[in-house]
């Protein structure tokens, strides 16, 4: 495995992201088009959080199982008033696109993290890397060798 390569080499940098203000109903909608499980929040450019799909189901399974018109219409409502700055997770672990591939791993293993946003010097978010990134990674080493 070649130690040297960094995240910035295989973060992906399309990143779809929310802002702090941003209601629940948003992040259900991306949830529901996009095939991915975080969303970074951002105030500008620079991280302020991060949402996983986990923390939305979670949210989720608070509402009630009944599925009476009343009862969507409530949890409806719920989400067009929820913010995403009272669900997001506020401390963030970051890495810089200079970092090594192999901290990225130590850091998702050891904190049982799925996904690292990667920032500029300004925080600035460029980029977020994700356990799938690793995986995809290792395994395409694997192969080569």
């Amino acid at each position: 495995m070649d130690y040297t390569t960094t995240v910035g080499q295989i973060m992906t940098t399309e990143v779809i992201t929310v802002t702090p203000k941003d209601t629940m109903t948003k992040v259900q909608q991306i949830f529901q088009d996009n095939a991915i499980h975080h969303l970074p929040v951002v105030d500008g450019l620079k991280i302020v959080g991060i949402l996983s799909h986990t923390d939305y189901l979670k949210l989720l399974h608070g509402f009630t199982l009944f599925k009476t018109h009343q009862s969507e219409a409530y949890n409806d409502a719920i989400m067009r008033s929820l913010l995403v700055e009272e669900v997001m997770t506020k401390q963030v672990a970051t890495l810089r696109p200079t970092d090594t591939v192999m901290m990225a791993a130590s850091f998702i293993r050891e904190n049982l993290f799925h996904a690292l946003p990667i920032v500029k010097d300004n925080g600035t978010l460029i980029g977020i890397v994700t356990s799938n990134d690793l995986l995809n990674f290792a395994y395409r080493e694997a192969v080569v060798i």
